[in-house]
């Protein structure tokens, strides 16, 4: 059993969902998620590389040039370049430049293979010198593709690369770059795939499903952070949960769970003790959260990275919150914060039901996914909107994504608190968007873990072992 959902909260037609793409170009790291998204959805990346290829030979052969070299990397984008080179082996004389760095991925080694059986020449380079003994290659032809790096690339070419994006500007001939200009490089022209990532670029479609775009995935996981081998205690994130009173236990799940997304300081605030090792008690006077503590909590919210507030907080304690957020930098509100007059921190995240939303907002969220996002970005609300339901719902405003992780065993108290303490984690290093939305993701897919095991008796607790598995663990999802 991979989920207890057995309803499908999206339409088999997704045409209604077009509004929510972004217009306009995409940011490199924004098209590695997506394609990573198109990849858990069954497109594997050997086919988005044939699309792609296919689609660069496409532009290519306007030039109808009958010489054509092409300058393949290390990288998925020389793979690009391989594919288009057998595409256009039968209708020109193709000549491969290709890096032979060691360091090719599997599907730029699967290209190269294929490759042999085609009328193309090929020819490796290591370094500066191999590219010197072939230079008069990059002025006997007539069209140069430039698959060099791509997407991948980040900063200045390094050598052997920037001796090879030279002797290219050197040349007469034109250059047509795949998906991203190589840096330094001086494209004639940039043939992007699935969606530009530079102005005046040429797209050809590959095709990525919609869902791997508007919906969160595995994509979502490559906004993590891998952490200098000379870290020091509190780089993880020095966090404030604040809550408790009418309900326990709820500070202390969402305390455990930003440490479980890697937070490494967690204090909660709390009129009640319960006896966690790992989360650090900081006591108020009485049996529930006041004005009266101000004194105390305010220091500590200017201390911390990232503030939680309202896990089990109660009702009554609503002004306490809205007193300390002008002094919160980064703010997750959640269960009882979630009340008028709203909390603002200088960056907020609030992580309502459809309840609590209306609650908030006067609006009723609506029924599907499409009417829900509506109701968010109309809503006003300064700030990211996480909205839990069957499909969760994150907004910016003006971004949009949907997530559709998890199980209706979920249902049962305690999951909300653990969604919100992971989100907190992750904003110790990310903007409350991307934190949302691998946050939704990660706790669904902690959940679909546990459900095989514990099916409807899953508790709260039950998903705190399971998230860093999805987080920071190698799953077939994320290689």
């Amino acid at each position: 059993m991979t989920s207890m959902r057995q309803d499908r909260p999206f339409p088999n037609n997704l045409a209604q969902y077009d509004e929510f793409v972004i217009q306009g170009l995409i940011s490199p790291e924004e098209m590695r998620r997506v394609d990573c998204n198109a990849q858990a959805l069954g497109i594997s990346g050997l086919e988005l590389m044939e699309s792609a290829g296919t689609g660069l030979s496409m532009v290519a052969r306007k030039y109808q040039k009958d010489r054509i070299l092409i300058l393949c990397g290390s990288g998925n984008n020389g793979g690009d370049g391989m594919v288009a080179a057998r595409h256009l082996s039968g209708e020109a004389d193709v000549m491969v430049l290709w890096y032979n760095s060691g360091r090719q991925t599997e599907g730029t080694k699967t290209q190269l293979h294929r490759l042999a059986g085609c009328k193309v020449c090929t020819i490796p380079f290591r370094c500066r010198d191999d590219l010197n003994h072939n230079k008069e290659i990059f002025q006997n032809t007539d069209l140069i593709i430039d698959a060099l790096l791509g997407t991948g690339g980040a900063g200045p070419a390094r050598e052997p690369l920037q001796t090879c994006i030279e002797l290219a500007n050197n040349s007469s001939a034109p250059v047509l770059s795949a998906d991203l200009p190589s840096p330094g490089i001086r494209p004639d022209k940039v043939c992007a795939f699935h969606r530009a990532k530079t102005d005046e670029a040429i797209t050809c479609g590959i095709g990525i499903p919609l869902l791997a775009e508007i919906g969160t995935g595995p994509g979502d996981l490559l906004i993590l952070q891998e952490r200098s081998p000379s870290s020091h205690k509190g780089v993880g994130g020095n966090i404030l949960v604040i809550g408790g009173g009418p309900y326990q236990g709820a500070p202390y799940l969402a305390g455990l769970a930003a440490l479980r997304a890697g937070a490494d300081i967690v204090r909660v605030i709390s009129p009640c003790c319960l006896p966690e090792p790992d989360l650090i008690h900081v006591p108020v006077t009485g049996d529930k959260i006041t004005c009266e503590d101000l004194e105390i909590i305010i220091p500590l919210c200017e201390q911390a990275d990232v503030v939680l507030c309202g896990p089990g907080l109660g009702s009554e304690s609503h002004e306490v919150i809205t007193e300390i957020a002008p002094y919160i930098k980064k703010g997750v509100f959640d269960a009882d914060a979630l009340r008028k007059p709203l909390p603002v921190a200088i960056e907020s995240l609030y992580t309502p039901h459809a309840g609590e939303f209306a609650r908030l907002s006067g609006k009723d969220a609506g029924g599907t996914p499409a009417e829900q996002a509506r109701a968010i970005k109309s809503s006003g609300i300064s700030g990211t909107v996480l909205l839990k339901g069957r499909v969760d719902i994150i907004s910016d405003g003006t971004r949009v994504r949907f997530n559709q992780t998890g199980t209706s065993a979920m249902t049962t108290g305690g999951t909300g608190d653990v969604l919100a303490g992971i989100c907190t984690a992750l904003m110790v290093t990310n903007p409350a968007f991307e934190a949302a939305c691998t946050g939704a993701w990660v706790t669904g897919r902690a959940g679909e873990l546990v459900t095989r095991t514990y099916g409807y008796g899953m508790t709260a607790s039950d998903l705190l072992s399971a998230v860093p598995q999805v987080l920071f663990r190698k799953t077939p999802e994320r290689e």
